[in-house]
């Protein structure tokens, strides 16, 4: 049940973190599209294990994490038909969780899928794996494709890693944010993270942080005013992965403390066009989009995996004490970055078509 995102560009996954592999079916993805390959498998690249941008905060596990397509393409664009993809799991140690089984792993899912399920695969989690997120990095990356043959860029970057913020260490340059280490919107505050990743590392334990993700050319008029308003739509996906906790849009929770005559964004017309002072709505008021950039921020938890001993329960009701063995990483981020911005790419694909199909197929 609800394995399925999206409206009219549906992507389902499947698989498990320590099963023969993860994969999708892309449904609603208009036929013609060039499904440029060599893409999609560097936005992969960004969030495997190993990957360059992680340094000290990934995990030891090595997948090559190779995306196969197996359906829904024809001498390199999309056929309009159901785009099915793979990729294989090769570096599994499945021992690693035996002992897992009957014991409930504090900050994870285990107890929750027992009262739900009455039985599940402690293998890495299963199912709850960010493995998972493999499918989602694939659609968002033919999101993105489609996305930009409609002036449509979608960028995210890690602004906090522990309470340490990127913008204290100098100006933000997003244009080359994507190739520097754990995503960095500068350079100056990359050994500050490295350092505190090392020291927390050390001392067996994890750590969280704040991703920004702007979306920029997106049209006004996307979203409804009511069940479907945009910021609900992207909220709902950035919350979808497991290790978000909270969202912010625009000024998000500063927003409370401030005026409405502060915290509104007031409109001007210059040389004929529609200018803002500010951008406090993030891009999107009336659950709609107005034209400005979308400004989101997800925070993201600490990885639950520790090798501190904590205390917990056995599935036989029973007080034990665990340490949580096995590959793990220290952050989410920056692994998760690239999971974010698909969420955002998918939302806002699915969007745009149903806008379109509302216009009769007319772009705006």
């Amino acid at each position: 049940m609800f394995n399925t995102f999206g409206s009219i560009f549906r992507l389902t996954s499947f698989g498990e973190s320590h099963g023969a592999g993860i994969g999708g079916v892309i449904d609603g993805c208009p036929a013609g599209l060039v499904l440029d390959e060599e893409f999609i498998q560097a936005e992969l690249d960004k969030r495997k294990p190993g990957s360059a941008h992680a340094g000290l905060a990934g995990t030891t596990r090595k997948e090559a994490d190779r995306v196969k397509f197996l359906s829904g393409v024809y001498e390199g664009k999309t056929t309009g038909t159901p785009l099915a993809f793979f990729v294989e799991n090769s570096n599994q140690k499945s021992g690693d969780y035996v002992k897992l089984a009957y014991t409930y792993r504090p900050g994870h899912a285990d107890r929750a899928y027992d009262e739900k399920y009455g039985f599940r695969d402690p293998r890495g989690g299963g199912r709850s794996s960010a493995r998972e997120t493999i499918a989602r990095v694939v659609g968002g990356a033919v999101a993105q494709l489609y996305l930009k043959e409609h002036g449509i860029n979608v960028v995210a970057y890690t602004e906090a890693i522990d309470g340490i913020y990127a913008n204290n260490f100098g100006a933000f340059s997003l244009d080359a944010c994507e190739k520097r280490l754990f995503f960095a919107p500068n350079e100056e505050v990359i050994p500050h993270w490295q350092e505190r990743i090392e020291e927390v590392r050390n001392n067996l334990d994890t750590l969280g942080g704040i991703v920004s993700i702007e979306a920029h050319g997106v049209p006004a008029g996307l979203g409804e005013p009511v069940f479907q308003k945009l910021d609900a739509c992207l909220s709902y996906a950035l919350m979808s992965v497991g290790a978000v906790k909270a969202v912010e849009i625009g000024a998000g929770t500063k927003a409370a403390t401030s005026r409405g005559s502060q915290n509104n964004d007031a409109m001007y017309y210059e040389n004929g066009k529609l200018c803002y002072t500010s951008n406090n709505a993030g891009g999107i008021e009336g659950g709609i989009s107005n034209g400005q950039p979308i400004l989101l921020k997800a925070y993201v938890k600490p990885i639950p995996s520790v090798a501190k001993e904590q205390k917990t329960v056995s599935r036989e009701g029973e007080n034990v004490t665990l340490s949580i063995g096995g590959r793990h990483d220290i952050c989410a981020i920056p692994r998760i970055v690239p999971v974010l911005k698909a969420m955002v790419s998918i939302t806002l694909m699915d969007m745009f078509l149903l806008q379109k199909r509302m216009n009769k197929g007319n772009d705006f």
